[in-house]
């Protein structure tokens, strides 16, 4: 372990679910703080049409103060860094949204500047009115300026509690040749040698999504995987998300109700392995009561390393379980 360990910034939390609401269809915030998804996100920016953004301004204002959002964390995606609506919502939801809102969403991050300018408004506005709640930040990585300067913006802030990946938007700004929103294209392909020359789908997203699960460890944040499209498709959904829970990311966007439960069935470690985790643990600490560093558990070494894997399962479970 490095001399300098980084330590996660934000407390364990359950982010498997993000449901995104639009700001303009109140009627929809009830249901959202009744569901099952783990995270809300009042949405200010894509889903709300560009007549209707101050009205929906309003209404996420009105809904941070009269909907009992229970213990759900509550976030609002503000429009992005080069509208006149950006620095409009960052202050009503400061100085008049009361104490409920957990984190403000930043879209399209191109660099660490914008996540700092947007640090700076909230700790004016905040000291302005006596905030006493700390409101956290979220980024959203989908411009490939983003990804370039993904450590950079990282480290910007400490509010910065997250990274979610758009891929629409990422594979608009990168000139990509489909208009997929998650899952996979039939042109990214590789045919194998031989006579049967079989076709092999490749991943489309693995980069930046491994490279964004990579920099938000390496700065003790979150990784979110973000958007599936095709809300009819739950089997694509379940692949996509399952890939994405393997390479660290801690939950997903559900921009429909029938992914929330989707996101939470795929995010909740599977029973095998949470009972291979508690077993790890238990014959660990046999083993170093005996003064031994290591143990075999069922034909398997597992040693010091084993413990932090293990840790991180049985920890999210009981998370899980408190919910529940």
């Amino acid at each position: 372990m490095s001399f300098k360990r980084t330590a996660r910034r934000v407390p364990p939390r359950l982010y498997r679910s993000k449901l995104f609401v639009p700001g303009s269809r109140p009627v929809l915030f009830e249901k959202a703080a009744a569901g099952a998804a783990d995270v809300v996100c009042l949405d200010l920016e894509d889903s709300v049409a560009p007549g209707d953004k101050d009205s929906a301004r309003d209404n996420v204002v009105a809904a941070l103060h009269d909907v009992d959002w229970g213990k759900k964390l509550v976030t609002a995606r503000i429009n992005g860094l080069d509208t006149h609506w950006c620095y409009r919502d960052v202050l009503a939801l400061v100085e008049r949204g009361g104490e409920r809102l957990d984190a403000i969403m930043i879209p399209k991050v191109g660099n660490g500047s914008d996540v700092y300018a947007i640090d700076m408004l909230i700790t004016q506005a905040s000291e302005a009115v006596g905030r006493r709640k700390h409101i956290g930040l979220e980024a959203i990585i989908e411009t490939v300026a983003g990804l370039a300067n993904i450590d950079a913006i990282a480290s910007a802030s400490s509010r910065l509690e997250s990274l979610h990946f758009g891929a629409a938007d990422y594979a608009a700004s990168q000139n990509m040749r489909t208009t997929n929103i998650g899952g996979g294209n039939a042109d990214y392909v590789m045919l194998t040698d031989g006579p049967a020359r079989e076709r092999h789908w490749n991943d489309l997203w693995h980069y930046p999504l491994f490279r964004l699960a990579q920099t938000a460890r390496a700065h003790g944040i979150v990784p979110i995987d973000g958007p599936f499209g095709n809300y009819s498709d739950a089997e694509g959904f379940r692949v996509q998300a399952r890939r994405t829970a393997i390479l660290g990311c801690e939950g997903k966007w559900a921009i429909h109700p029938s992914q929330v439960a989707l996101a939470n069935e795929i995010f909740t470690p599977p029973a095998a392995e949470v009972k291979r985790a508690e077993a790890i643990l238990a014959a660990l600490q046999e083993a170093h009561g005996k003064g031994f560093g290591a143990v075999a558990l069922n034909g398997v070494l597992i040693d010091a390393a084993s413990i932090r894997q293990a840790e991180v399962i049985v920890g999210q479970m009981q998370m899980v379980r408190e919910r529940s």
